[in-house]
């Protein structure tokens, strides 16, 4: 039986994010639209997480690397998050899949992790077009492997990310039940890319006014890091896949973006598959508005809704009530 999505609009957009978008449409916007997605190109922005270094996460955050997987990983514990919790959000960056990793998001995810009273494990996968996108889908399975090999419960685990990572925070649990892996207790998705179709994100009314994503080039995008791959094929379009068995989820995007149009449909079939989802949508908000949060308070306000989210789904009590 399907139930309807629960749809929350989050009014208000202050003064630091509208100058955020302003600055975003006047400098990275045109960059995107005009940079090639050629070899050289590429490995240029792999460079964009070393760039990050100066970022610093709030004060009384720790960071642990791990070891053991495929791929470069480090625990994440906002201030005052204990590394005794056997709870945990495992976490993607995003980057349209070939850019980006831990230091560009690690201020980010302190504050998540802060938030939820979690620690983070931070995945920085192996990316396209040096991997095929199997390879990238495999490290994010793997990680999670590596939580429940470790004693984490499934129903103590939230799966998140943004963007291209919010891709991957809804491919892993479906790869893992695919695999005959238990789903994690809830999946958290910013901004999450969800449907290889960029005709139709051309198409959307936001097209022209997103201030930071020029949709034409995302075709770059699927070509690059999907290549051959049919944009409703159910095993690497979320949108498409058989969505029953996933837990709950929320999914924030901004009311201005190209992908409110992925959000908004990927709730839809969420609800169709008989899965609660929460989508909110926040008024004037651009892409991953949540990296901003030192500039706009909203991104604030949204990152202690991901926190409330996730010791929701993962308390133990509230789940028995709701049972």
């Amino acid at each position: 039986m399907a139930v309807a999505p629960v749809i929350e609009e989050h009014t208000g957009c202050g003064r630091g994010a509208r100058i955020m978008a302003r600055l975003m449409r006047w400098t990275v916007r045109p960059l995107i639209a005009r940079l090639p997605w050629t070899p050289f190109a590429l490995r240029c922005a792999g460079l964009l997480d070393r760039a990050a270094a100066p970022l610093r996460p709030p004060r009384g955050t720790t960071t642990v690397p791990v070891t053991g997987l495929g791929c470069a990983a480090e625990w994440v514990r906002g201030p005052g998050v204990s590394g005794d919790s056997r709870k945990a959000i495992l976490y993607f960056h995003g980057g349209g899949f070939v850019a980006c990793g831990l230091r560009t998001h690690r201020r980010m995810i302190a504050r998540i992790s802060r938030a939820a009273g979690v620690p983070a494990l931070s995945v920085a996968y192996r990316m396209p077009p040096r991997v095929a996108i199997d390879t990238t889908l495999e490290d994010c399975l793997d990680a999670y492997r590596w939580l429940l090999e470790r004693g984490h419960r499934p129903s103590d685990i939230v799966v998140a990310g943004d963007s291209a990572g919010g891709y991957l925070a809804f491919m892993t649990p479906l790869r893992a039940l695919r695999a005959g892996l238990p789903a994690p207790a809830g999946i958290a998705a910013l901004s999450p890319f969800t449907d290889l179709d960029i005709a139709a994100k051309i198409a959307h009314p936001n097209a022209p006014i997103d201030p930071y994503i020029p949709a034409p080039r995302m075709r770059d995008m699927v070509r690059v890091c999907f290549p051959g791959v049919a944009p409703d094929d159910p095993l690497l379009c979320p949108v498409h896949a058989d969505l029953a068995g996933l837990p709950p989820v929320l999914i924030q995007v901004g009311s201005i973006e190209v992908l409110r149009g992925d959000a908004e449909l990927m709730a839809e079939r969420l609800g169709a598959a008989d899965v609660p989802c929460t989508l909110q949508i926040w008024e004037g908000q651009a892409h991953v508005f949540q990296v901003f949060a030192d500039l706009a308070r909203e991104g604030l306000a949204a990152i202690a809704e991901i926190g409330s989210f996730v010791r929701a789904v993962t308390d133990a009590d509230a789940r028995r009530r709701a049972a």
